[in-house]
């Protein structure tokens, strides 16, 4: 007997508690639709306790109701990045647990708030990075990819935000999914000029709609905008993350596979090259950077570091070639003018070396005047380069030491006067 009345008080404990959770639920679900956010909180925050051992429905129904509170504390900018989030991950277990129920009765009313959700992400998004709030941005927009898998586009944008937040792991693991999923993100985008406001509207991929605002009037001059692919910028990425984290194997593998799919992809030839850089084979550096300019030749930083590998490797008059590429391409290359002076400042040192061991007989004087001309001729031959440097970067000190010493070496005085004064310490 002493054995059956305990089983029968458990049994009564759980009908009492099962009995409590479902009262708090309705009080919770009761605040909530009266606007109490807060009680309606405390009331969810006491069932919430014994939750996990409820059935299924008091479940979906638990995270149902959580998921309305966190959107509703998220409009009022309460905690808005936690708020959005949680309501997310509310609705993603709602879904999980109706689906092992076989109905999705409670998510499928949650349709419009799920587009509100979406929305309220998206835009918040768009604040934080606007704001720096990167990481912040790249949870709204995972966020939003997970309540709707379709968008991958989201989930582009969140790894592109984990980046610029400095959060390599991250990115690398959307950028990782992305790659599996296939995504390329290439699209045509439809828009018009709305006639009220002068600028121009898009209407994403509805092009029906677009085309319905043209023809009652509200817009006009509708375009069709097109995004190219990034698959070859999301490899490029993943190999990018995984070379900074030193698995080089894993960044050049990605590589490979992206190149074997891409090969005519300037930015994977490029990112590859880079990396042998930074292994220091610069034989299979300079390779791949020559074939990207076959591939791109109106690039002038292709041929930019190209020239910086000449010059590394001592072959001055290519070094020369190609800053001088750099330069007719892009005329306001700065690291080219300088680098560009540099190289035709290589020979300098040499020359002095000799002036400084010659004698004072007639034959060394006549050397030691011929030397200072060739020494004068390579100051000569920089300062037009220099001077472009300032008329790029007018700050740019050291090119205008550099230039003030030449100028006093060469007797222009005034003009070194004048870029001492500014430039000196």
């Amino acid at each position: 007997m002493k054995s059956k009345y305990w089983i029968l008080t458990a049994s009564a404990l759980v009908s009492v508690s099962a009995f409590a959770q479902k009262e708090e639920l309705k009080e919770a679900e009761k605040q909530l639709r009266r606007g109490n956010l807060a009680e309606s909180q405390t009331a969810l925050t006491q069932a919430s306790s014994v939750i996990e051992s409820a059935p299924d429905a008091d479940k979906a129904k638990y995270y149902y109701i959580k998921a309305e509170l966190h959107l509703e504390l998220a409009k009022k900018k309460n905690d808005e990045t936690a708020n959005l989030v949680n309501a997310s991950k509310a609705y993603l277990t709602l879904n999980d647990i109706e689906t092992q129920m076989g109905k999705l009765k409670l998510f499928k009313e949650s349709a419009e708030n799920i587009l509100t959700l979406r929305n309220a992400l998206l835009s918040s998004a768009v604040n934080d990075n606007q704001e720096q709030k990167y990481d912040d941005a790249s949870k709204k927009l995972h966020s939003s990819y997970l309540l709707n898998k379709n968008d991958t586009i989201h989930l582009y944008y969140a790894a592109s935000s984990a980046v610029q937040g400095q959060d390599f792991n991250t990115a690398l693991e959307y950028y990782k999914e992305l790659a599996k999923l296939g995504f390329t993100g290439k699209s045509k985008m439809y828009t018009a000029v709305n006639k009220t406001t002068n600028e121009v509207d898009n209407f994403g991929f509805n092009q029906s709609t677009r085309d319905l605002a043209v023809k009652a009037g509200s817009h006009t001059n509708p375009q069709i905008v097109k995004e190219e692919s990034k698959r070859g910028e999301i490899i490029k990425n993943i190999a990018l993350i995984y070379n900074q984290n030193g698995d080089v194997e894993n960044a050049k593998k990605a590589i490979y596979d992206a190149r074997k799919e891409n090969p005519d992809d300037i930015s994977l030839i490029v990112t590859e090259a880079n990396m042998y850089l930074e292994s220091k084979e610069m034989d299979k550096y300079q390779a791949l950077i020559k074939e990207a300019v076959t591939k791109d030749p109106n690039n002038a930083d292709l041929y930019y570091n190209l020239g910086v590998v000449s010059a590394n490797a001592k072959d001055l008059e290519a070094a020369k070639a190609n800053y001088l590429k750099a330069i007719a391409l892009n005329p306001k290359l700065e690291n080219a003018y300088i680098n560009l002076a540099s190289v035709l400042l290589d020979g300098e040192k040499a020359i002095v070396e000799k002036m400084n061991k010659l004698g004072n007989s007639a034959a060394d004087n006549a050397k030691y005047d011929e030397l200072k001309k060739k020494r004068e001729d390579i100051f000569k031959s920089t300062i037009p380069y220099l001077e472009k440097v300032l008329e790029v970067n007018p700050s740019n000190a050291e090119a205008g030491m550099t230039l003030a010493n030449i100028y006093s070496v060469l007797g222009q005085y005034e003009k070194a006067k004048a870029l001492k004064a500014k430039f000196a310490k």
